[in-house]
């Protein structure tokens, strides 16, 4: 009887050490000597209406990026209108719990407001008055929270598949100098932020090889840039693991900082074969694109990690170049991949549940550094 004591009190004793350590598992702790782990914000979360995301957000990460509230539409909808508050929230959580800030992002073809580009009457406007705005704005902003943010996506999604400047707003006011006045307008502004040009299908050999052009262009003419965002948007084919192999190669040469900044996984049914990001992308609903509307199988949860096992391995093969990962949300149920290409699926594209609890991919994760 007392043989049999000690082994069931052993065995408890195990238990409850091993269930403290799998508590104690968290991606910044087991990520620390690698690269910052980051999340994404949302409006709602900021307001703390969502305080179980915040939880996780202090506990797991030690990185945030605010996915809409400093984008030009909802922190300058209007001439001479700035909107702060959500951000300063934000800025105010992040310093109480030792939280690192990107600015994201200051400029977007998408989620700027038409009356940047017009004149009065809702004509085009001059490319001294674009300018201007652009300038403006960066200062503005920027100049408000220097030294709060660690770096800006300066230019986002410029480029085409092709690696053609694309044929937006920016580029049809200003021309192809406004990448550049962008980045020497922020760099003055903060001189001490990192400067980044984020884009998705960065593996696209076209969009490659623009960048690279693009970054070594910038340190022959010493136009400040310090890093760039891949947008981690991928799926559970694409992109290849040769194709990852051979970009973060590619990248690892040109001798700043690589970041994968929106990481999330597209894990449904893909509505002909689309692989970009372009939120003006959209779908219709049909139940087939939604085959798990109550919830992932099994079958597909080991799909999953092994897919995020397979993405880790790969960043610490890279490590010295990477700064920063970053995932597109603390949990599935926040994630843009249930209304985006099509409304209304259920999708599960993070390492957290809809419950807050880490899923089997978050364990898989872990192991690619123990």
């Amino acid at each position: 009887m007392k043989l049999r004591y000690l082994i069931n009190t052993l065995f408890v004793l195990l238990m409850i050490s091993y269930c403290t350590s799998e508590k104690s598992v968290t991606l910044k702790k087991v990520f620390k000597d690698k690269y910052l782990i980051g999340t994404a914000l949302n409006n709602y979360q900021i307001k703390g209406k969502d305080p179980k995301s915040l939880q996780v957000a202090v506990e797991q990460f030690n990185a945030v990026t605010p996915e809409n509230v400093l984008k030009w539409e909802r922190v300058h909808p209007a001439p001479g209108i700035y909107k702060f508050g959500p951000v300063d929230s934000l800025l105010a959580f992040c310093e109480k719990n030792n939280l690192a800030v990107i600015g994201h992002t200051l400029i977007w073809q998408n989620q700027t407001p038409k009356w940047v580009f017009e004149d009065s009457n809702g004509r085009p406007a001059s490319r001294d008055t674009v300018l201007q705005r652009m300038k403006d704005h960066i200062f503005t902003v920027v100049g408000r929270y220097k030294g709060k943010i660690l770096g800006w996506d300066v230019i986002n999604e410029a480029y085409d598949d092709e690696g053609n400047l694309k044929n937006s707003n920016w580029f049809n006011a200003i021309g192809d100098d406004y990448l550049k006045k962008a980045f020497i307008w922020t760099h003055e502004a903060d001189p001490d932020a990192e400067l980044y040009y984020n884009d998705f299908n960065m593996w696209y050999k076209g969009r490659r090889n623009a960048v690279v052009k693009l970054v070594n262009e910038f340190k022959a003419k010493n136009i400040p840039i310090h890093g760039i965002g891949l947008q981690g948007h991928w799926g559970l084919n694409y992109p290849s693991t040769d194709e990852l192999n051979e970009t973060f190669k590619i990248y690892s040469g040109l001798g700043i900082n690589l970041m994968v900044t929106e990481l999330d996984l597209d894990m449904l049914p893909r509505p002909e074969d689309y692989e970009g990001a372009d939120i003006s992308v959209n779908y219709e609903a049909k139940s087939i694109l939604n085959p798990w509307p109550d919830g992932l199988p099994d079958s597909m949860q080991t799909v999953v990690a092994d897919r995020y096992a397979e993405f880790f391995s790969i960043f610490n093969k890279y490590s010295s170049s990477i700064s920063r990962i970053t995932l597109w949300g603390v949990h599935d149920g926040q994630s843009w991949r249930n209304y985006w290409p099509i409304q209304g699926r259920t999708s599960y594209p993070l390492l957290f549940d809809r419950n807050y609890q880490p899923k089997k991919a978050f364990y898989e994760v872990i192991k690619t550094v123990h």
